[in-house]
């Protein structure tokens, strides 16, 4: 090869552009930042607005709790739940029993998380060997097991329920201003274990898993163990929201904590927020907070209201309105995934 034919050839060659790499960014960073100095301020209000701002926080933190564990399995696993209310219910039994044999109630909502997970395991023998449509179903049909075993069980009250003991000795203030902080902390917890579980590997095969498990197992993802891992995990949220749900209301009835407005709520937050986002559920949240703060008042017109938006919200952003922002905007406030950039 002469040499004007091998400069014409190095002429020819395609330049490559140099790109990054990068799990998090600037934005990020300081997201993360006004996060932590909104979590200081709400950490204070007890002590500086006190009981008008405590009830309705403790509200929303409970929707945010709800919406990030049912977000780790139906928006990262692909497990569509209706059934997680049986979960909140045994939260609620577990903390009445451990109050009951002495320890502190709030000590006892770790137990109570404890207790609904391991309930969770032998449940999920049964229920994860379905998919789809039909694990939905099995998870409503375990709910309502639940409900009847604790409607026939004299040792937890049967139909008429039971008081949560240990809270006599907690004035009105100190009880209310416990369970704020207790509730902001699961909320706080339950945003952060999974931001944390999904930018791990699991985040990755979750999502392998969700979109096709066949095509996941046979690339060597254990399906099994993903799904079980965030059945267990957010059967374990759930049961440390069954257990705030106990000390907010300070009675556990089976009706009311294995009520299946719960998993409705859960539903809602994520499709209206965005599934398999972190940001997602939290804005799902706001907007579900919101709506009971200014129409529960009007009664069915209220159901009527969040149904009607759902639906029209499905519609127009199948991916919820984070979805929509993020894609219009590129917006990602709390990255798990990888995003590949051109150096300036």
């Amino acid at each position: 090869m002469t040499r004007e034919a091998a400069i014409g050839s190095r002429d020819a060659e395609p330049s490559v552009t140099p790109v990054t790499v990068s799990r998090w960014s600037r934005t990020a960073s300081a997201f993360t930042g006004l996060c932590l100095v909104a979590v200081v301020v709400l950490a204070v209000v007890p002590y500086t607005i006190g009981g008008p701002a405590e009830q309705p926080l403790i509200t929303l933190f409970t929707f945010i709790a709800m919406a990030s564990q049912w977000n780790l399995l139906a928006g990262f696993s692909g497990l569509t739940s209706f059934g997680q209310n049986a979960f909140i219910g045994v939260g609620a039994y577990a903390l009445y029993l451990v109050a009951g044999h002495g320890i502190n109630p709030f000590g006892g909502i770790v137990l109570a998380a404890g207790v609904a997970a391991v309930v969770a395991l032998p449940v999920s023998a049964l229920v994860l060997r379905l998919s789809g449509g039909y694990f939905a179903v099995a998870t409503l049909v375990v709910a309502a097991t639940f409900q009847i075993i604790a409607t026939l069980s004299p040792a937890v009250g049967g139909t008429t329920g039971v008081s949560v003991p240990g809270l006599a000795g907690y004035s009105d203030v100190l009880r209310e201003a416990l369970i704020y902080w207790s509730t902001l902390v699961v909320a706080l917890v339950s945003v952060a274990g999974v931001y944390l579980l999904v930018r791990r590997t699991f985040g990755l095969d979750a999502r392998a898993v969700g979109s096709d498990p066949v095509a996941a197992a046979s690339s060597g993802v254990r399906v099994g163990r993903i799904r079980l891992l965030a059945y267990l995990v957010a059967a374990g949220g759930a049961g440390a929201v069954g257990a705030l749900i106990a000390l907010q209301t300070l009675y556990v009835e089976p009706t009311t904590v294995f009520n299946i407005q719960y998993s409705v709520d859960m539903l809602f937050m994520v499709l209206i927020g965005g599934m398999g986002t972190i940001e997602g559920p939290i804005i799902g949240a706001l907007v579900l907070f919101a709506l009971q703060e200014t129409l529960s008042s009007y009664g069915a017109w209220y159901l009527v209201i969040v149904g009607g938006l759902a639906i029209v919200t499905t519609l127009a952003a199948s991916r919820g309105l984070w979805g929509l922002a993020s894609e219009r905007f590129g917006w990602s406030l709390l990255p798990v995934g990888y995003r590949v950039r051109q150096k300036e």
